[in-house]
């Protein structure tokens, strides 16, 4: 409920303002109140005093200030903040981001001058020597020390031979230290900065050398990590079978060696991306890319070392309104997926287009951070077992090619509008921060039925019986939500849980004769991970989530998007969702007269939400919610 402290008389007169009056007439208590919740839900503040004055002179237009207010950042925010609450897209600690991948580390070795240097590197990475590969490029034989999987370091560090130092590592100027990291010699480095604004801010000690003292200037890097090709021919090493354990392994490592895979074996002349999570597991050929920027820095070995700088919730004062703190490399990813949603929130709303694009937009928003995402980081994460199926090209859901190519890591401020990330695209449904948020298919089916339907699966007071039927929509005692649930969990089928790859259906098609069950088990273990051996038939495999609807799984989210935005209740919802958040409580039964007629404002105007609104902060029940006595939300009474 929205509520007021208690004012004197002359702080009243910061506050509000009603419907019309005659010339002569002087604003009324009530009026000044609705002028303040207006310039509160408009502006984002309590009245100035200037605007004060403008509001009490004879003729003042309430209705040509709020048209006039019904656009801009403030009005965008405050409508912004419906769909954010809604769906909760925050980031705080919800869910964690690690790809191996894109993660540089980082271990401080010992140079063949004795001088302690850092060495970057990432986890999985293929190499083409036996003492190395999958693992650290200097081997703890050269080192003195092995790394053990928590990241501490076992041994004694001692100089590196200078002919192994200069063919296993690489003097790199990176995309977090120059500005102009693509150019032949770059030069423009990042000037440290505290985050508090949008500026790229490594933190402190990446910009320092091992001794804590000395300004980076170039960074030492394995040398596969350092290769710039965008593709890379499978490595094929020789190994058929693994290393007996009471065998030394080669160089000191203390894991054993990879042995090659069937895949490797099967595809050795093949060229696989290097943006692919698969590719760079596959091919020693594979690296970051130009000045590393397919890469994201770290200052440790620890899963989620440190990486930037930006801006935390904490007001400090009005010379630096927020504090910062550094962040690691997840935290600084999902911070620019949340980002994402609020600029394609705000954009939606600055331009007043169809609030239908809240779900069916094929469009987006990007700055620097997420276009080198969508362009360089993404794919990091495909394709796991897709590579049994043929599949390490990723079908992106924001398709790389659509990324400007001249937006840098560097340009935080800098957001564009983007009209088409591709055909999968489908509003916020297909962006990162929902995905991650909502990881499994049936979470993301619930959280839109509940945001964008405003209805809720209510299970019926029934006894849970003992039950082996593995069909959820028929299962007794689960069938009253399922029946509904699964068909719209099927939608999200092809993307996979937890993350955006997506499946096509030329690789992985609904009704599979390969992953046919057997036994009650699929065929083969590469199966498994895609097909459910519980809805399959003797003839094939049904692909997972399907079985709730194989049609949605073939329409995927865009299919999911068409189908709520043409349901009935969604103008309603957003009528709803709206005018609650605006007068501060739940709608009842005597509000119906008031959604009905936000639905006509709305659907009569093409969607777009500047006359829903316009006809929320016009109504009585509008003024009526700021027109409580300052002490009736302590007391609980009603005015």
């Amino acid at each position: 409920m929205r509520w007021f402290h208690a004012m004197s008389a002359a702080a009243l007169v910061l506050g509000v303002s009603t419907v019309g009056r005659s010339a002569e007439a002087s604003p009324t208590r009530e009026q000044y109140r609705l002028f303040r919740a207006l310039s509160i839900d408009l502006q984002g503040r309590i009245p100035l005093a200037e605007e004060i004055t403008a509001f009490e002179q004879p003729g003042f237009v309430l209705d040509a200030w709020i048209d006039q207010h019904l656009q801009g950042p403030a009005y965008a925010e405050r409508l912004r903040r419906v769909y954010l609450d809604a769906l909760r897209l925050e980031v705080g600690s919800m869910f964690n981001f690690v790809s191996n991948p894109l993660v540089l580390r980082r271990v401080a070795v010992l140079d063949p001058d004795g001088v302690p240097t850092y060495v970057y590197s990432r986890r999985g990475q293929r190499r083409d020597r036996v003492e190395s590969d999958l693992d650290f490029c200097l081997s703890p034989d050269e080192t003195g020390f092995t790394i053990n999987g928590n990241g501490t370091l076992t041994g004694v560090s001692r100089p590196v031979d200078r002919a192994v130092w200069n063919q296993r590592t690489v003097e790199v100027r990176p995309w977090w230290l120059y500005r102009d990291y693509r150019s032949a010699s770059p030069s423009q480095r990042i000037t440290p900065g505290d985050g508090s604004a949008m500026q790229l801010s490594p933190v402190a000690s990446l910009m320092l050398n091992a001794d804590n003292v000395t300004p980076t200037t170039t960074i030492r890097v394995c040398r596969e990590e350092a290769q710039t090709a965008d593709r890379g021919q499978v490595y094929l090493s020789g190994r058929l079978t693994a290393l007996p354990r009471t065998e030394p392994y080669p160089g000191g490592r203390t894991s054993a060696p990879p042995t090659d895979s069937a895949y490797a074996r099967a595809h050795a002349t093949d060229m696989v991306s290097c943006t692919s999570g698969a590719g760079v597991g596959l091919s020693d050929d594979c690296g970051c890319g130009i000045g590393l920027e397919r890469c994201m820095p770290g200052n440790s070995l620890t899963n989620d070392p440190a990486a930037f700088n930006i801006p935390d919730n904490v007001p400090l004062g009005a010379e630096q309104p927020l504090d910062s703190r550094s962040q690691t490399q997840g935290d600084w990813v999902r911070f620019w997926w949340a980002q994402e949603a609020v600029h394609f929130l705000d954009d939606l709303f600055v331009r007043d287009r169809d609030v239908r694009g809240l779900l069916t937009d094929r469009g987006t928003m990007v700055n620097g951070a997420t276009a080198q995402f969508h362009r360089s980081f993404a794919a990091s994460t495909c394709c796991g077992n897709g590579t049994a199926f043929n599949y390490l090209e990723p079908v992106a859901l924001f398709d790389p090619a659509r990324v400007p190519a001249d937006l840098t890591p560097h340009d935080l401020a800098s957001w564009r509008r983007i009209e088409d990330r591709g055909p999968q695209a489908a509003g916020l449904l297909t962006t990162p921060i929902f995905l991650a948020k909502y990881g499994t298919r049936r979470a993301r089916a619930h959280i839109v039925y509940n945001a964008f339907l405003c209805r809720q699966f209510v299970a019926e007071n029934v006894a849970l019986t003992p039950s082996t039927d593995p069909n959820l929509m028929t299962r007794s005692g689960c069938a009253a939500c399922h029946a509904s649930l699964e068909p719209l969990a099927a939608y999200f089928t092809r993307v996979s849980e937890s993350g955006w790859t997506f499946l096509p259906a030329d690789r992985f098609p609904a009704f599979n004769p390969a992953c046919a069950p057997r036994a009650g088990a699929s065929p083969n273990g590469n199966c498994t991970p895609f097909y459910d051996p519980a809805f399959g038939t003797a003839t094939e495999g049904m692909l997972r989530g399907a079985y709730g609807s194989p049609a949605h799984a073939d329409e995927g989210p865009a299919g999911l998007a068409r189908s709520i935005v043409a349901a009935p209740e969604f103008a309603s919802c957003v009528a709803q969702n709206v005018s609650e958040s605006f007068l501060g409580r739940s709608l009842t039964a005597e509000d119906q007269p008031l959604q009905e007629s936000l639905v006509t404002a709305l659907q009569g105007n093409g969607f777009r939400m500047r006359a829903l609104v316009r006809t929320l902060v016009r109504a009585d029940a509008y003024r009526n919610a700021n027109n409580l006595a300052s002490g009736a939300w302590r007391a609980g009474v009603t005015p």
